[in-house]
Order: structure tokens, then C-alpha cells, then sequence
């Protein structure tokens, strides 16, 4: 396994630099201050009702608790009264990859967003200077990460971000690639 190897496209890279171009540690508590931000801007509104026509509410999630913990950031009901839930992942930059959490703590082994078993329908992967969102089913894309993520982890290395007392791992996969495999894992076939 690699860690940053070349990639043919433009990824984010792996810790953030601070000024004078000195690695530093990835600050949780900043970024989820900065995510926390991006909740209430109103194109999130606008790109739910893109998604669901019929939409009556869509409710921030934001105590800590079982919704939190499971991935849970908005809750979105429809005139039918048929409920989603969405976990909201938010880029700062419009990069050419989806950002697959692989370890949210890499030395303890405990499972990013992409492995561990999440409560919400979807993950909602956006990138705000575009505000363009993939509105990612979570079945599909974990079942694409048990086929592919091997594979991904080989060809597309790991981005380490360094965090005070632990280090989460993610793989920057290709956007038209994480596409591609999420169909195929939608394509299920007994033995």
C-alpha cells in the first residue's frame, strides 16, 4: 500500500499546510465549526428540493446523540409523509474525487462513514464553491467500497489527516469512478 502516490488528476492533499508551509495537525474542532457553518446555507435548500419535488421539511440534525453518532445531519420529509435522512459532507474546494473515509481513527481501527454501519439513506457529498452535490445512496456506495475499496486504497493511495491524538485515512477516488462502481454494486446476482 502507498501513501500519496502520483495521481493522472488534481487530489486534495494529505495534511492540511498552515502558514510558512509547516505540516500541521488537522483541527476536528475547526472543521466541524466550519461543517457546522455550511448547515445553514441556503443552497443545501435549494439542492433537497432539486432531489425530492414533493419536499415539506428538511431539519438539521445537530445535538450529539444515536442520529449524530449514525451519520444522521438532516432529516427530510416529503408530502407523502416518506422520511429520509442524510448525512452532509461538505468540500471547501471543488476537487475531481469523493473523499472516502476509511479510518475515521487509522490506529485504533475504527471505521470511517465509507465502512461502519450508518442510520441515514444517504450521504450527501458536496463541494460549496460549485455548490454541486452527489446525493449518494448509502447501500450502493458501501457495497462499491466491500467490491472496490482494496483496489481504490492500491490505485489511488491514502490521504492521512493528522489529528491531535489520532489519524484519520481517506481514499480520493475519481468521481465518475465511484459512479461507476456504486451501479455495479446496485447489480446483485445469486449464487
Amino acid at each position: 500500500m502507498t501513501d500519496q502516490p502520483f495521481l493522472p488528476f488534481p487530489s486534495a492533499p494529505a495534511p492540511a499546510l498552515r502558514r510558512f508551509g509547516t505540516a500541521g495537525p488537522h483541527d476536528f474542532r475547526a472543521s466541524l465549526a466550519m461543517s457546522e457553518s455550511y448547515a445553514d446555507a441556503g443552497w443545501w435548500l435549494d439542492l433537497y428540493r432539486r432531489a425530492f419535488p414533493s419536499l415539506i421539511s428538511a431539519v438539521c440534525v445537530r445535538d450529539d446523540g444515536w442520529a449524530q453518532r449514525g451519520g444522521i445531519d438532516r432529516v427530510i420529509t416529503l408530502a407523502s409523509g416518506r422520511v429520509y435522512t442524510v448525512d452532509e459532507k461538505v468540500r471547501t474546494h471543488d476537487w475531481p474525487d469523493i473523499l472516502l473515509e476509511q479510518w475515521s481513527d487509522e490506529a485504533r481501527r475504527s471505521p470511517g462513514w465509507v465502512q461502519k454501519p450508518l442510520a441515514c439513506d444517504f450521504v450527501a457529498y458536496a463541494f460549496a464553491p460549485s455548490r454541486r452535490c452527489y446525493l449518494l445512496p448509502v447501500a450502493p456506495l458501501q457495497r462499491a467500497w466491500r467490491l472496490y475499496g482494496r483496489q481504490w486504497i492500491d490505485r489511488y493511495g491514502q490521504r492521512r489527516a493528522h489529528n491531535v491524538g489520532y489519524v484519520s485515512t481517506n481514499v480520493p477516488v475519481p468521481i465518475d469512478v465511484l459512479l461507476h462502481a456504486m451501479a455495479d454494486a446496485m447489480v446483485l446476482k445469486s449464487k
